[in-house]
């Protein structure tokens, strides 16, 4: 039986968080950016307020993991002061919809993944 006070077992939108760390609030998606083959910079990334950044404890530059009910996925951080507060926006993060709930959510890199059972 699970340990309810066991940290590797929190849970956020019915997905484990044993790697993650951190407090996040929910965040709305303001925009989305949708890159092609051809330009120059791609790949997921969120953009959000330095203000909000700080509540989460993340960085410009960090790579954090984006959560909601359909997906997460990492994802690159940088930093905008004109953004609303509460809102963020996301580039190339897949099935991603404006006025979505997300979250952000700080990589734990210090954890260490649970143990693989011994074989004898």
């Amino acid at each position: 039986m699970k340990d309810p006070k066991d940290p590797k077992d929190r849970r956020l939108g019915g997905r484990k968080l044993s790697m993650f760390s951190g407090f996040s609030p929910p965040l709305q998606v303001v925009g989305y950016i949708a890159t092609k083959l051809r330009d120059e910079v791609r790949g997921p990334m969120v953009r959000m307020r330095p203000d909000d950044a700080v509540v989460r404890l993340v960085s410009e530059g960090e790579l954090v993991r984006v959560v909601s009910e359909r997906r997460s996925e990492l994802a690159v951080l940088e930093l905008d002061e004109t953004l609303p507060r509460g809102g963020v926006v996301l580039r190339d993060v897949a099935g991603a919809a404006l006025s979505e709930v997300i979250r952000i959510v700080r990589i734990d890199t210090d954890a260490r993944p649970a143990s693989a059972p011994d074989r004898a």
